[in-house]
């Protein structure tokens, strides 16, 4: 019986096992399911795509999907995105090539209930996005398996255990390297003392002998990643840095093996094991950088606790992080790390938030206070009330936004990517044209090659074009830098949800910032008040409607009316109303089913409820009236920040245009404008008009950075390039924010204009160190004037100058 191929995965069976269907050939019934499946999807040019290369056969999985739909699951794996669809990371077995990946890609998306599908092809990772109301996740699994394709939630354990097997390989590969080359050296030593004083053809074979007992190991055991890289390269058309140093490194290595067997000229078996070994060092310095990235996310996972202590009917229960619900009331004793967020029930004490903030002195908390998971309880017994589960709460938050930026890119790295992609195939060619020229033209600008025959000058001419432009340097240009630059962040409490940000952050050219709780502690004080009426049932109805507002104006005078009124009452108000950026009003009937109109805000709110009250201050002001009556008044002033004029001033010197944008009336805007020394700000103005204002800049070509802190900065924040939230923030300002302050420190924005302007001032300078060396060695090589060997030892210089330039990002002073 002959050899058939399967019209699926392409595999070559016996004639005798095949399932022969009208001229279609299968070696499975899932191999002829998916192959009418994609005939009957419109996929078949999946085929095409597919080319003459094999894919495995379907993978049969047995076990049940449904656990896939159960809850504990969902809590463990799946999240829910801004847009309140479901969202999970897969790993996707099976996937061999691009074509898998566009296969899957567009089952995937044309899956009713499904948003979204990205699959990373260098980990298989898929990124899903479903609607639950259309689609359940047991159901996107069976897709991917219909099609021959097997997929599993992705674990962060597992992927810090890759990590360290990846250091572990690339170590004990390096090792060896290292072991080899020293020993190949010391022969090359003997070797090339007897190329000037003489040495006997049979002695210099052992030499050769014993070089290549070394050489072997360290090319085809050291350098397997470089060989495996550059076939998956290739198996993609994709000529990439290890095509370069493997094909660079084989073919010195034959022709040294044809030295070696006879022929003339010398061999280069130390040139290999050189640029092997080299390239390694540089291989294992980015992996080690990996896994410290990772080693930082363990670290700030180390402060969550595993366990918490809850109370429960008047019983201590210890219960694991993914049981505690909402409303939950925990314990934690001194010592002890808070594991959930949540609002001091009894007791109070001080707390180390350091983990969060980066500053060491202690923060006093007192009952109704909002305890931060992973800080510290000094010297107290505290029982508080769980407000967030384990998978919302800070410090997970924050690991899961270190996560997303390590993973992601700034613009210029995909720039250099787009260059580099080129940049293999022009060196090849370079290579070739070197060989001919010096082949058959017998150029000669380099060194006095003695001894050597016309071939082997012109072959070892043009490696060491293809080794000395390796383009690692170009690779490490960008990852690098922002990497050291985003760790440098972390450490000062600044959260980078994207590297990216890094990059716009240094080109911005205009800081748009909120005025309460950004540029001033948002802590108004009552300076002033004047009642015109003290009658308590007329206060109890303001107390009342300030009850009903979370502005922080309204809880000012709320705080400034209890001290002075110790027995106010709330009041049962209805249809109460919040007009944005000017108040609140409400109704009120009593007993005798009188009814009353209340209104509580600024002027501006007054006049569109037409009522006369000539009030002139430079404060925030709150007005108070009953059935248009005025009842009583407030002035209150906020706090400036202590850091807010240095950061004004900052900005201002390296050329970013400040604005102030805020609610309050134009003589409050004026007088904290003037004290931090801002010259451009708008007052008066909501959400939505801030919202605007953004878009109008951008229009413009502005490239806008936004402060802001509360929920109605929050549609204004979504709108700028970069957007920088709070530490005390409302959750919805965080989540649309781009940038996170945990300590709430304007010298935290300062410090993050200052490290991207310079992290993003170093990977210009990592790209110029790349290019300038190709432009120099690149023809020096193909002059001949550079050998293999200094060849391999000047390109792992380059990139070692590339990660030695990025490390300088951690010094002080340049």
């Amino acid at each position: 019986m002959s050899n058939v191929k399967c019209d699926h995965c392409h595999l070559v069976f016996d004639e005798s096992v095949m399932i022969n269907e009208n001229k279609l050939n299968f070696c499975c019934k899932g191999c002829q399911g998916v192959y009418h499946l994609l005939q009957d999807d419109g996929l078949d040019s999946f085929y095409d795509k597919l080319g003459n290369k094999t894919i495995s056969p379907p993978l049969e999985v047995q076990d049940d999907t449904n656990r896939f739909d159960t809850k504990s699951f969902e809590n463990t794996f799946t999240s829910i995105n801004k847009n309140g669809f479901k969202q999970i990371d897969l790993i996707i077995e099976g996937i061999h090539c691009a074509a898998c990946v566009w296969l899957n890609e567009k089952v995937l998306y044309s899956t009713d209930g499904i948003i979204s599908a990205d699959i990373n092809f260098t980990n298989n990772k898929a990124k899903i996005i479903w609607d639950e109301d259309k689609i359940k996740l047991s159901q996107i699994i069976l897709k991917i398996r219909s099609i021959g394709y097997n997929a599993y939630a992705y674990d962060a354990s597992v992927a810090d255990e890759q990590a360290a097997q990846s250091k572990r390989d690339y170590f004990i590969r390096m090792m060896v390297a290292v072991f080899a080359s020293v020993n190949v050296m010391m022969l090359g030593v003997a070797k090339y003392t007897g190329f000037f004083t003489g040495i006997e053809d049979e002695i210099k074979h052992y030499i050769h002998v014993a070089e290549f007992i070394f050489t072997t190991p360290v090319l085809f055991y050291s350098g397997w990643i470089f060989f495996k890289g550059a076939y998956f390269g290739l198996k993609n058309r994709i000529l990439n840095m290890d095509f370069l140093v493997s094909s660079g490194a084989t073919l010195t290595y034959i022709y040294s093996l044809y030295v070696m067997f006879g022929g003339k000229g010398e061999s280069y078996f130390d040139s290999v094991t050189m640029i092997i070994t080299f390239v390694l060092v540089g291989k294992y310095l980015e992996v080690i950088g990996k896994k410290s990235a990772i080693d930082t996310l363990d670290k700030i996972k180390s402060s969550i606790p595993l366990e918490a202590t809850i109370i429960e009917d008047g019983i201590k229960k210890t219960i694991a992080l993914n049981n505690i619900k909402i409303g939950n009331i925990v314990e934690i004793r001194s010592g002890e790390k808070v594991c959930i967020d949540g609002i001091i029930l009894s007791g109070e004490g001080s707390f180390n938030e350091s983990s969060l903030t980066g500053e060491s002195i202690p923060i006093f908390k007192k009952i109704g206070d909002t305890l931060f998971s992973g800080t510290i309880n000094n010297d107290a017994l505290i029982r508080y009330k769980v407000t967030k589960t384990y998978k919302d709460s800070t410090l997970n938050s924050i690991v899961t936004l270190l996560e997303d930026s390590l993973s992601s890119k700034p613009e210029i790295e995909y720039r250099a990517n787009e260059i580099s992609k080129g940049f293999t195939l022009t060196i090849l060619g370079l290579s070739l044209l070197t060989f001919i020229v010096w082949y058959f033209f017998g150029i000669d600008l380099g060194f006095d090659y003695e001894g050597v025959n016309h071939f082997e000058k012109s072959f070892i001419v043009s490696i060491s074009v293809i080794v000395i432009a390796c383009p690692c340097a170009l690779a490490l240009a960008t990852p690098i830098a922002s990497l050291i630059g985003i760790s440098q962040l972390a450490k000062k409490g600044l959260l980078f949800k994207e590297a990216k940000f890094i990059e716009i952050l240094a080109k911005a050219d205009t800081l748009v910032m909120d005025k309460t709780g950004t540029i001033t502690k948002g802590e108004l004080k009552v300076k002033k008040s004047n009642i015109l009426d003290d009658n308590i049932h007329k206060l109890n109805l303001l107390y009342s409607l300030l009850e009903a507002s979370s502005h922080p104006i309204s809880k000012s005078v709320k705080k400034y009316l209890k001290e002075e009124y110790k027995n106010l009452e709330i009041k049962n108000i209805i249809d109460v109303k919040n007009i944005q950026a000017k108040g609140m009003i409400a109704k009120y009937k009593n007993i005798d089913g009188n009814s009353f109109d209340l209104i509580g805000g600024n002027m501006e709110l007054l006049k569109q409820n037409n009522i006369n009250y000539e009030f002139n201050s430079a404060n925030s002001i709150y007005i108070f009236a009953i059935n248009k009556k005025i009842i009583a008044s407030f002035e209150l002033a906020d706090e400036i920040k202590e850091d807010a004029p240095e950061l004004i001033k900052d900005a201002f010197k390296n050329g970013l245009e400040v604005i102030m944008l805020t609610g309050d009336n134009e003589a409050v805007a004026k007088k904290i404008a003037d004290e931090v020394g801002i010259n451009k700000f708008v007052s008066n103005i909501d959400p939505i008009g801030k919202a605007n204002y953004i878009k109008k800049l951008k229009e413009e070509g502005k490239i806008v950075v936004m402060a802001g802190d509360g929920i109605n900065d929050s549609v204004a924040l979504a709108n700028a390039d970069v957007s920088v939230a709070m530490g005390n923030s409302a959750d919805i300002t965080i989540s649309v924010s781009d940038i996170v302050l945990l300590n709430n420190s304007l010298s935290s924005l300062q410090y993050a204009f200052k490290l991207s302007r310079r992290t993003y001032k170093f990977i210009k300078q990592n790209l110029l160190i790349s290019l300038v060396y190709n432009m120099v060695t690149i023809p020096l090589a193909m002059a001949g004037l550079v050998i293999p060997l200094v060849a391999a030892a000047s390109m792992s210089l380059s990139s070692l100058l590339v990660v030695a330039n990025s490390l300088r990002i951690k010094l002080k002073n340049d």
